[in-house]
């Protein structure tokens, strides 16, 4: 069974090493990455960094019960690159795992260190007409 606290860690580890690069570039390649649950905390890493860089009031993710999915930022409405379905599953069940937010519901706080600083996002999670929609918050 893999140890799901280290996924936070592993999330701020990705968050130093991807500083310094673009991360919607890197957000849309992500779901070629051959590993998915890799990729899901590498595209969570990216949406922290790119929020930041562009202060985002919320990046969310959708996942219908289709499989579509579709990623949105509110700082103006645009769409973001979608990580794919199975990335997206991914991305959800790590959520879970860090904010430990069982059965897919609610709200939370998380603390996430980015080199020398730290920052604060609420994470809220929902399901809704068989999808699940995951919402990351910045303060």
């Amino acid at each position: 069974m893999k140890d799901k606290g280290s996924l936070h860690l592993k999330v701020q580890e990705l968050c130093d090493c991807y500083v310094t690069t673009d991360p919607l570039k890197e957000m849309s390649i992500v779901k070629n990455d051959a590993d998915k649950e890799e990729a899901a905390l590498k595209w969570l890493a990216l949406a922290a960094l790119h929020g930041v860089n562009d202060n985002a009031e919320q990046i969310s993710i959708t996942k219908s019960d289709d499989g579509k999915v579709e990623v949105t930022a509110e700082y103006r409405t645009t769409d973001l690159p979608s990580p794919g379905s199975e990335v997206a599953e991914k991305i959800i069940e790590s959520l879970v795992g860090i904010t430990h937010l069982e059965g897919g519901e609610g709200k939370t706080q998380l603390a996430l260190g980015i080199r020398d600083s730290s920052i604060n996002l609420r994470i809220k999670m929902k399901s809704r007409d068989g999808g699940k929609k995951v919402t990351i918050k910045f303060q």
